[in-house]
């Protein structure tokens, strides 16, 4: 497939791409998590989803100002923290970078919420919106653990501070509502967090996903 096609692809769908990159690093994740550059690497990668991100609320009704007031400085210090290991940067990268992931979730449903037809990029942003949801709750979980040390154990190393991957999987699951997990909440901020993205999961699915159903069963219904 040549440029042009992958351009025209990119204009069509621009949420597949968002969608891809977040779930290769997903793949990508095992390959690094507990080395020394592992915290670079996922640097680089969210760094990648942050443009991704403006990009996809750039071709949906968002202030594109807002998204790029979030994304610069998110991108900044995302990579700062990554190279210099430093926590302080760290918790602000994480909260900048929460916040442009809440606020692109959020576009991507007013998007799909503007009409009463199911496109693909709508099907390819219902995906997008769910891991834009859990990675943004997993950086408020870095943050809470930051703020509020021994506020998430596990059942291996019940003591230690829980890692990137521990968290975002924390997430998933949270979100998705499967109750499978090895990672718990203690603390009250911790809990309180969990419980917020419970009912944002239950949330997305009862009003965007299952308005999508809806709306696809019906056109295929008048086909």
């Amino acid at each position: 497939m040549n440029t042009a096609s992958w351009g025209r692809i990119a204009r069509r769908h621009p949420s597949a791409f968002l969608l891809a990159v977040q779930l290769l690093s997903l793949v990508a994740y095992p390959l690094f998590d507990g080395l020394h550059s592992g915290r670079l690497v996922f640097g680089a990668f969210g760094a990648s989803v942050l443009v991704l991100a403006v990009w996809v609320v750039n071709r949906s009704p968002a202030l594109n100002w807002v998204a790029w007031s979030l994304a610069i400085p998110a991108f900044i210090s995302a990579l700062s923290a990554a190279i210099f290991q430093n926590p302080v940067l760290l918790v602000i990268s994480s909260l900048l970078e929460a916040l442009l992931y809440f606020y692109a979730a959020g576009a991507l449903i007013a998007y799909m919420m503007s009409d009463s037809r199911v496109t693909a990029d709508e099907l390819f942003a219902a995906g997008a919106t769910f891991t834009l949801l859990a990675w943004g709750f997993a950086y408020l979980f870095v943050v809470c653990q930051a703020w509020y040390p021994g506020s998430f154990t596990g059942a291996v190393e019940p003591d230690r501070a829980r890692t990137w991957l521990e968290l975002l999987f924390l997430s998933f699951t949270n979100l998705a509502a499967v109750g499978l997990g090895d990672i718990l909440p203690l603390g009250s901020a911790a809990r309180v967090l969990v419980m917020l993205e419970q009912f944002a999961g239950v949330g997305y699915i009862a009003v965007v996903v299952s308005r999508l159903i809806g709306l696809t069963i019906l056109k295929q219904g008048k086909e």
